[in-house]
């Protein structure tokens, strides 16, 4: 039996937007499923004790990080292009609207495609991902219809992204991308392809 994979991911990191962008493919090619899950970093940053991300609080582990994921963009034939450094404000983008909107798109038919429009409006194109106008015009390209933003804030969509963090805290996550093949869990953009392959055994 192949098993599914499930994809953990935050809207801010860098190397999410890599794996988002070859996920569906990778896993197209080993005939695996994969389940998305959205989620949010800041609340395990904040158990550490940091109120950003680690890659601004060790600034050489910060410097390192960028140039890698340009190299790993390069590889993957992905744009890429760095926030601006002189602006804390765009680094790490503030998430929760994007993702509780991602989680209605994933109930219905756009949400992928919701998911890497936004990736690549932040990463490639350096817009804001925290603005609603933003958001709104990058899940109308996608294909959603109606009030997006009233849908992803309601109380019990609000409800199940606080949930979902809390799942991937239980599933002992502790960064993004991550993957989840039954008890086994693999963490990283670089772990792809081992956690596809391991849904095979």
């Amino acid at each position: 039996m192949i098993l599914p994979v499930t994809f953990w991911f935050e809207f801010a990191s860098t190397y999410s937007y890599l794996s988002v962008m070859r996920i569906d493919a990778e896993a197209e090619k080993r005939g695996v499923q994969v389940i998305w899950k959205p989620f949010l970093l800041g609340p395990m940053f904040k158990a550490h004790g940091w109120n950003t991300s680690p890659f601004v609080v060790y600034p050489k582990k910060g410097r390192n990080m960028w140039r890698d994921v340009e190299r790993r963009a390069e590889k993957y034939g992905l744009a890429f292009n760095r926030p601006d450094p002189s602006d804390p404000r765009d680094f790490p983008a503030h998430s929760v609207l994007a993702a509780r909107i991602a989680l209605v798109g994933l109930d219905e038919s756009w949400g992928k495609q919701f998911c890497r429009n936004v990736y690549v409006a932040q990463f490639a194109n350096g817009e804001d991902v925290s603005d609603p106008v933003t958001l709104t015009r990058l899940a109308k390209s996608a294909g959603a219809e109606g009030g997006i933003i009233a849908r992803a804030t309601t109380p019990d969509n609000k409800f199940r992204l606080r949930t979902q963090t809390e799942d991937a805290f239980a599933a002992n996550i502790y960064g993004a991308p991550s993957f989840t093949v039954g008890e086994e869990l693999f963490w990283g953009d670089d772990r792809l392809e081992d956690a596809l392959d391991w849904a095979l055994r």
